[in-house]
C-alpha cells in the first residue's frame, strides 16, 4: 500500500528505510524524499515508525559534554526559578 503518493512510496519501502537505521519520518524523508511534497503522509509514516519499525539500540547512549557557557546558563536558568 502507498504510504507517500507524491513520491510513489509504499510501506514497505518505508519500513526497509527504518530497518537501516531511518526511525524519524525527517530521516525517511532524508532517505526516499517521503513527506517533503504536500506533507500528508507524515502522520502515516510517524504511524509506521511508531510500530516497531526500527531496531532497538541496546548501545546506551553516549553522554554529551557542555561548554563552559552552557553550563553556567544552565545555572544561572536553575538559580533564577
Amino acid at each position: 500500500m502507498y504510504v507517500c503518493s507524491c513520491f510513489g512510496i509504499t510501506e514497505k519501502q518505508v519500513r526497509e528505510h527504518a530497518a537501516t537505521g531511518a526511525c524519524t519520518p525527517r530521516q525517511i524523508a532524508g532517505a526516499c524524499k517521503a513527506g517533503t511534497d504536500c506533507g500528508s503522509c507524515v502522520r502515516k509514516i510517524q504511524a509506521l515508525l511508531g510500530r516497531g519499525a526500527c531496531p532497538r539500540r541496546d548501545a546506551p547512549l553516549e553522554p554529551v559534554a557542555l561548554s563552559a557557557a552552557a553550563a553556567a546558563t544552565g545555572v544561572e536558568a536553575a538559580e533564577a526559578a
